[in-house]
């Protein structure tokens, strides 16, 4: 094959090193076949039999195939640097998602030193019984060395590698063959069904055997040292697996009829006893162990260094440092030596194992999640030469790995799960900025898509009416009000965008443009707000105002209610008038809101929500919008009262009953009263003073009339707190 040399983010500007056999191949298999199927293979034969135990094999290569195949999918489609699972899933699903399987994927890795370590401190153990005494000295001891192998460099490991599978090969045929001559198909067909010991089942014994299956990411760590990742790891992990499943399958069968039930079971080291040359078992245990052990020691620290290097912990920022032409990370190799050497002196091989199962089963799950939302959300950017990539085989390998979790230990798969979320909220709320995109906004886009569509189908009914309010706003830094009623009125309910009409010249549109677009982002950044902005240049406001009319939103989703502030510029009402008359025509309800501009900030003034009740016309609307305001926790325990002025007081009996009526088909808490009087500007600032807001009807002005327009609802608001005048279009219905 041919192999084109790329960059190594692992070896900054040097070539990257190693081919498909040694980068990928030989860590995969070396990983694999470890310390699981030497001194416990026997024991899952013994108490599944050779059907389950043949099934828990096909299950767990099942899933790491699939995962295989996510991985090949994300692999080829980006150029790969180094951090592995960690980079494959960080570039997908974006930096919370990437850092928090990152943190887990590094300590399963970490972990797993610890694991294969005790399992050649058991081998050692049991071939000289003598050192028994010494168990944690000598767990300690080859700690220490493999970490003096990796901290020298990955150059050299993978050297000492292939001595190892040299060793792994010969002890391997030495089992087939003494497992040849000792075959018996009367021992096979007594071990063909399960016999459990209890507490035991075939899920267990699958937690048990699936660590021995998860070395399918030792290629991938090395991913920043490949010449060629987007080959070699799709190459060699196919590879990898294919070979170690079909070794895994053949022992199942020698295994299950080379000793009874009770002694598979019991003897741990049965591949031993049966195998032509003993030693040369104890020597594989032995290999296989310090290679897995090599491998983790060398995957860890590259994922460490990679989150560390993307700055999603900014107190670990320093792990991110390489030594060497290379770029070794040998500091992040000393953090992973620390963490194994705790996990050997608190633990052991049958705690270990299930704990780093979960962890890899949780980092396959995101891996082929990631490659998942890739296809399905149909972002253009996902090309994958490896052809065999399709979101429907992902999501089975991310399904599958959420059903096994389960079954085998579901308090254990809540823990992982747990642990990760924890993590990614830590992310989430640090507000990283990542210098990567992530699939999660083609997703959202791909969503949104399909929602416009289906909006753009369906007839408009009033029961689906939302706010989706346009505020004009000017500057909003300099109109707070503006901002607090829009974000209170849309409660979370429709949407709101803040719009402002720029006066400039034509040839400086763009600069302009980008400028107010930028403050204004800054402005709902800044104040944390639920909005978005829009901005329209023009010589003239009223032309603006026609283009944001016309131009903005799209499909379902255009602004249905536009807001503007209260103006006491004499010199303006005549402009504000025709506004008011433009949205009119352009069938877009009104809200103008008179505040005090100096309270506080998102403080709600005390006192009730008062609707004044006039007509069917205005009404429907100012009652909704004050029920969405009381929604929000600033208002939440306001008494609404709806108030209505009538002439006759015989008048007023049927009256109340109408509005009760009305309220309870509307579905909305609120008090009805309804006032005897000729005076109602009086009875407005009367029964209004205290009140928080007030809602009133209005119609917008007739040409030439915007100054008595502006000095009636002045003399009615000149003593009132906060007023919302609402016109309406008439899409509201609150019976629906």
């Amino acid at each position: 094959m041919s192999d084109v040399p790329v960059a190594s983010s692992a070896a900054g500007s040097k070539a990257a090193r190693f081919g498909t056999f040694e980068g990928v191949f030989t860590p995969n298999v070396l990983t694999i076949l470890g310390v699981i199927m030497f001194l416990r293979f026997g024991q899952i034969v013994g108490q599944a039999g050779l059907t389950d135990a043949i099934i828990i094999v096909l299950c767990a290569k099942l899933i790491t195939s699939l995962t295989a195949v996510s991985l090949a999918g994300v692999a080829t489609n980006t150029r790969v640097k180094g951090g592995g699972a960690y980079f494959l899933i960080s570039r997908s699903l974006g930096p919370e998602f990437g850092g928090a399987i990152g943190v887990v994927f590094f300590l399963a890795q970490a972990i797993s030193v610890a694991m294969y370590v005790i399992g050649f401190t058991e081998a050692f153990t049991h071939a000289f019984p003598a050192s028994e005494p010494y168990r944690t000295l000598i767990a300690t001891t080859v700690n220490v060395v493999v970490f003096l192998c990796v901290f020298i460099g990955a150059g050299w490991t993978i050297k000492v590698q292939f001595g190892i599978l040299a060793v792994l090969g010969v002890s391997l045929l030495s089992f087939y063959i003494g497992a040849a001559f000792h075959f018996s198909p009367a021992i096979a067909h007594e071990n063909l069904h399960s016999g459990y010991a209890p507490g035991e089942n075939v899920f267990t014994m699958f937690a048990l055997f699936f660590p021995a299956a998860t070395g399918i990411m030792a290629g991938a760590n090395m991913s920043g040292d490949l010449k060629d990742p987007d080959k070699s790891l799709p190459i060699g992990t196919f590879g990898a697996i294919a070979v170690t499943g079909l070794i895994y399958l053949t022992m199942v069968i020698l295994l299950g009829g080379v000793a009874p039930r009770e002694e598979l079971i019991a003897n741990n080291f049965i591949m031993k006893d049966i195998a032509l040359v003993a030693a040369l078992i104890v020597l594989g245990v032995f290999a296989a162990t310090l290679s897995s052990a090599l491998g983790s020691m060398m995957g860890a620290p590259r994922i460490l260094q990679a989150l560390a290097k993307d700055e999603i912990f900014p107190a670990i920022r320093w792990l991110s440092r390489g030594s060497g032409a290379t770029n070794e990370p040998r500091y992040a190799t000393t953090v992973t030596f620390l963490i194994a050497q705790g996990a050997i002196m608190v633990a052991n091989l049958d705690l270990i194992a299930p704990i780093v199962t979960m962890f890899f089963m949780v980092t396959y799950g995101m891996l082929n999640l990631a490659c998942f939302y890739e296809g399905y959300s149909q972002n253009p950017s996902f090309r994958p030469r490896f052809r065999l990539s399709h979101w429907s085989i992902s999501l089975a390998g991310a399904i599958g790995c959420a059903v096994a979790m389960l079954l085998m230990a579901p308090l254990w798969a809540v823990v992982s799960v747990a642990a990760m979320w924890a993590v990614y909220r830590y992310i989430g709320r640090a507000d990283v900025q990542a210098r990567f995109g992530d699939v999660l906004s083609g997703v959202a886009l791909q969503q949104a898509r399909r929602a416009l569509l289906r909006l753009e189908e369906e007839t408009y009914h009033p029961k689906n009416w939302r706010p989706m309010i346009l505020a004009l706003s000017g500057g909003v830094w300099n109109r707070y009000h503006l901002a607090e009623y829009g974000y209170w009125l849309a409660a979370g309910r429709g949407l709101l965008t803040f719009a402002q009409v720029a006066s400039g010249e034509l040839e400086d549109r763009i600069q302009l443009h980008e400028r107010h677009q930028r403050r204004l982002r800054q402005f709902i950044q800044d104040e944390d707000l639920d909005a978005f902005p829009a901005v329209v240049i023009d010589k003239d406001l009223i032309e603006g105002v026609k283009s944001l009319l016309q131009c903005y939103g799209i499909g379902g989703l255009r602004p249905n209610t536009v807001m503007l502030g209260w103006s006491e510029d004499e010199a303006r009402v005549e402009e504000i008038g025709r506004i008011l008359r433009l949205l009119r025509d352009f069938r877009r309800n009104i809200v103008i809101v008179k505040c005090d501009e100096l309270r506080e900030r998102w403080v709600a003034p005390p006192g009730t929500i008062d609707v004044w009740w006039h007509s069917r016309e205005n009404g429907p609307l100012m009652l909704l919008l004050a029920h969405l305001l009381v929604q929000n926790r600033e208002f939440q325990g306001r008494r609404i009262r709806v108030l209505n002025v009538v002439a006759e007081k015989s008048a007023s009996p049927g009256v109340a009953k109408h509005l009760t009526r009305l309220l309870q088909r509307a579905r909305i808490d609120a008090d009805v009263e309804v006032v005897v009087s000729d005076d109602i500007v009086g009875e407005i600032r009367r029964r209004s003073r205290k009140a928080a807001v007030v809602f009133m009807g209005f119609d917008p002005p007739q040409a030439g009339s915007g100054k008595v327009f502006s000095d009636n609802y002045f003399r009615v608001m000149e003593h009132l707190d906060t007023v919302v005048l609402v016109h309406s279009v008439g899409e509201v219905d609150l019976e629906a």
